[in-house]
């Protein structure tokens, strides 16, 4: 019986690695765009929390709405609805301390710092999911946090509370992405899109009465272009997850820092310093590392197997 329910789950998504990199390679683009658009409105005084309730509820409107249109209204429907709800309502302090970083952090500095989350994920799976980390994979995980604590330079431009912000966001960003690669062995990708958004509307709706300022056209404008962007981007990297396999993905997440340089220089004027890009590269290489480890054992196991 379980067997055969294993069986199919695995079969509502087939493995392509292709797609699936192509699709991380738009969501990249279009997180760090978003991300830009939310640096500029915090940066304008408006709350991380208002961005996120606005952003949330228009998201949570057009999906219906597009999938109304369409005549796939029951690809929203779930079998697991309670881990849905609590992937979303956690998801929520993912952005909130992320953009509120944006606020005191150029974009660069953020997103390199945000890589950690790949060796959260690495110590994380060894603590609470007790598989078997070697000492390859661990001492990538401390080589990457150095890395990660050149790029923060607490000597530096940013305050340390932000970038400590940004280590937090990676870490609930890992986890529920994680998380939601389980969810959609059951469930359609844009469900899982869809209570994310709601999960995070309601906790911010809850909190957006001590933090709201009122709206001009223009604002209105950016909050819905966010949204619309995040609308793609989530579902571009719900999809890529769900398609191929993460190890496949992880290096393609680096083309983030490409992105977050040239919007952050041409918007912002903001270059990286020496530290950023230091520590970009010692975590860049520490992940490939990981990743080529994991290419090797794959390929041996795949060969005892034959």
């Amino acid at each position: 019986m379980n067997s055969a329910r294993g069986d199919a789950e695995v079969s509502r998504y087939k493995t392509n690695n292709l797609l699936g990199i192509g699709l991380m390679l738009l969501a990249v683009l279009l997180f760090e765009a978003m991300d830009a658009v939310a640096k500029w409105l915090v940066g304008a005084d408006m709350s991380a929390i208002q961005v996120i309730a606005v952003r949330s509820w228009i998201i949570v409107l057009l999906i219906p709405l597009i999938l109304g249109l369409r005549g796939e209204l029951s690809e929203l429907s779930t079998r697991q609805p309670l881990q849905h709800a609590l992937r979303g309502l956690v998801g929520f302090f993912a952005p909130f301390t992320f953009f509120t970083s944006l606020k005191t952090l150029p974009l660069a500095d953020a997103t390199v710092v945000f890589f950690s989350g790949t060796f959260i994920l690495t110590a994380a799976s060894a603590i609470f999911l007790k598989e078997r980390v070697g000492i390859h994979r661990w001492s990538a995980v401390v080589i990457g946090f150095v890395g990660v604590v050149i790029a923060m330079n607490p000597r530096g431009d940013g305050p340390v509370a932000s970038y400590l912000l940004v280590l937090c966001a990676a870490s609930i960003y890992a986890m529920i992405f994680i998380y939601g690669k389980q969810l959609s062995k059951r469930d359609s990708v844009i469900s899982l899109v869809f209570s994310l958004q709601l999960g995070m509307g309601v906790v911010a709706t809850v909190a957006l009465p001590w933090v709201w300022v009122p709206l001009d056209l223009a604002a209105l404008g950016q909050l819905f272009l966010m949204a619309s962007i995040a609308l793609v981007a989530h579902y571009a990297f719900a999809a890529a997850f769900a398609r191929a396999d993460i190890s496949a993905l992880a290096p393609f997440e680096y083309t983030a820092l490409v992105w977050a340089t040239i919007i952050g220089y041409a918007v912002w004027r903001d270059i990286p310093s020496a530290e950023v890009w230091t520590g970009a590269a010692i975590i860049i290489s520490c992940g490939l590392y990981v990743i080529h480890r994991e290419s090797l054992r794959h390929r041996a196991g795949k060969a005892s197997r034959g």
